[in-house]
């Protein structure tokens, strides 16, 4: 068999499953329906895929892709936190626009690169907040809280139905309100109804911690930097 024959067998069954599932309506698709589809034969696809979990995991990846692109040529806005709003949108626009490849992703207990990739990327947009000092918890803590919150939002949604982004759009602010702080709650003094100093505090603490893990300090010892981010972790908690 040509390569280029194995590779348009291999995109025809990832075409043919791709199908199938975004017209199951949630329902199992055998891998004979898949074969039947994309007129192979089960070896055919075992050897592209190897099992069943790993052509659906394909399929998702290959869903995915168009999304992450959409994530990686995000352009900054200059305000970190929405930037963080943007992510959190398209996220669930991407889920509700490709409910069947959302729920191979997000589903099951499972991960997949794809969703690892997401959550990377995730990562930075909320590390890019910590060392603005706008982050009130530590950056891991607020990337769960938000994958939890946005994943189990788009779920929901695919479920019950769209209700035009209000759901959405009330979780999103109050998760961004959970783990961040105004802009500016560092520097400008606190008016009586100002930000609590606990949260400047655990902002400049966040951020000097995702600075130092940016940029190791070159002066310190690695017990002395891991002291130094025990004692921030401690301070931001």
């Amino acid at each position: 068999m040509s390569a280029q024959k194995d590779t348009d067998g291999r995109d025809r069954i990832l075409r043919a499953a791709a199908r199938l599932i975004a017209e199951s309506g949630g329902e199992p698709v055998s891998t004979r329906a898949v074969c039947a589809a994309a007129g192979v034969g089960a070896p055919t696809l075992y050897h592209h895929f190897g099992d069943k979990q790993g052509l659906f995991d394909a399929v998702a990846a290959r869903g995915f892709e168009e999304y992450l692109a959409g994530k990686r040529a995000m352009a900054a806005s200059g305000d970190p936190v929405e930037d963080l709003r943007h992510g959190w949108d398209v996220h669930v626009e991407f889920g509700l626009t490709n409910p069947a490849v959302y729920a191979l992703m997000y589903g099951t207990p499972r991960t997949t690169p794809a969703v690892d990739e997401a959550y990377a990327i995730l990562l930075g947009l909320v590390g890019a907040v910590a060392r603005a000092g706008r982050l009130r918890v530590s950056v891991d803590a607020a990337a769960r809280m938000i994958q939890a919150a946005g994943v189990g939002v788009v779920l929901f949604l695919i479920a019950n139905g769209d209700d035009g982004g209000d759901l959405s759009a009330r979780t999103r602010e109050a998760v961004l309100a959970a783990v961040t702080v105004p802009a500016g709650a560092r520097s400008e003094p606190d008016p009586p109804s100002g930000p609590d100093p606990r949260d400047t505090r655990a902002a400049s603490a966040v951020a000097l911690r995702a600075a130092l893990s940016a940029d190791p300090p070159s002066g310190l010892s690695p017990a002395e930097t891991a002291l130094l981010a025990e004692w921030l972790d401690r301070l931001a908690g």
